[in-house]
């Protein structure tokens, strides 16, 4: 069976291909909110009362009330004094990172961060680790007189799963002043007490704080957002771009505010599943972070034999088609626990197989 599964339909936990049935533990909907059905009524609903779609600018004299409902909600609930939706994560992250970089006379980029959030022509360092990047941040925020500095970073790293922490940059020195851009597009619906990512975790730090990502992954909507302090997101919203740019589907938006509910059950659907998931590793062969739902896999030659029992895992090369592949599972609200325990059953295995 090739690799590549081109499918004419909607993907869920079970997908069918060449007429065998597999389990899909792939993908990045976390809280598997497309499994729903309340979830499609809600949207349907939203669809009917606001239309398929809203090519407005947002600064037209004609303005749908939802956008401003679903910002105000969403940053409170965040802990952030203020949010913009956008129609796409990689939109909203390439605006607010537009935006500081010209602000900023040094930028430090963390290893691994997504190109949403990438400042173009400015030259990224290479480290080795994530740790030897930080050493260097500490080592040039001792050297350099008094400045601004505009530190770069996902929530997390997907590939070689890891919830990234940020308490070292409260030892940095006070002399500068810093601000902090993460990308928390894995992060919503995941990270956090609730459903809405890692700014609550991370806001106190002495820092300008701001959030960007998409809601695509974890919360299924197709839309971006950035959370951040009310005078910088003022001036975002005079930008070209907020203004000559149109706003997502106003029916997800809806959904999701008249859905809250629905989210919570799967969130919490979600850890239950984490917990299991992660007792699943019972012989270090998998890489994992025990707050992530993925796992990825240290043997590539599992994803074939994972094939062979019936699983379809992520596999595919990345970041470009030239690199190796990564391989992950990927652990969502909508598996059964049936699903976790036939995989734990297939995995255990494939490690005694692999033992022999």
């Amino acid at each position: 069976m090739d690799s590549i599964y081109t499918l004419g339909s909607k993907i869920g936990t079970k997908i069918r291909y060449q007429g065998k049935d597999f389990s899909f533990f792939s993908g990045t909907s976390y809280l598997g909110m497309g499994e729903v059905k309340a979830f499609e009524e809600k949207i349907t609903e939203g669809l009917r009362r606001y239309g398929i779609s809203h090519g407005l600018s947002r600064i037209n004299n004609v303005r749908l009330d939802i956008y401003e409902k679903f910002e105000s909600h969403f940053a409170l609930d965040a802990g952030a004094p203020d949010a913009i939706v956008w129609s796409s994560g990689f939109l909203a992250g390439n605006t607010a990172v537009d935006f500081l970089r010209t602000r900023h006379r040094h930028i430090w980029i963390a290893p691994g961060t997504h190109p949403a959030v990438l400042p173009s022509e400015v030259s990224i360092q290479s480290h080795s680790s994530r740790e030897a990047w930080k050493t260097w941040c500490e080592d040039e925020a001792a050297k350099l007189p008094a400045s601004n500095i505009l530190i770069l970073s996902n929530s997390v790293d997907v590939l070689h799963p890891t919830v990234h922490h940020f308490d070292w940059i409260r030892e940095l020195p006070s002399k500068h002043e810093y601000t902090l851009l993460i990308d928390d597009s894995h992060g919503f619906g995941v990270l956090g007490e609730g459903i809405y990512g890692c700014y609550h975790l991370w806001k106190h730090l002495p820092v300008n704080f701001l959030v960007s990502g998409s809601l695509g992954k974890g919360l299924s909507m197709p839309a971006g957002i950035i959370l951040g302090p009310k005078e910088i997101l003022g001036k975002i919203r005079m930008t070209a771009t907020y203004r000559g740019a149109s706003p997502p589907p106003p029916a997800y938006l809806f959904a999701f505010l008249e859905g809250l509910d629905l989210f919570e059950n799967q969130r919490k659907k979600l850890h239950a599943n984490m917990s299991l998931a992660n007792s699943l590793d019972t012989f270090g062969k998998l890489e994992h972070d025990p707050n992530f739902p993925v796992y990825g896999l240290k043997d590539v030659a599992w994803v074939d034999h994972l094939e062979k029992f019936g699983f379809i895992v992520s596999s595919f090369p990345y970041p470009t088609s030239n690199d190796p592949c990564i391989n992950r599972i990927v652990v969502s609200a909508a598996h059964e626990v049936t699903d976790l325990e036939r995989l734990d059953q297939v995995l255990t295995e494939l490690f005694m197989m692999n033992q022999v």
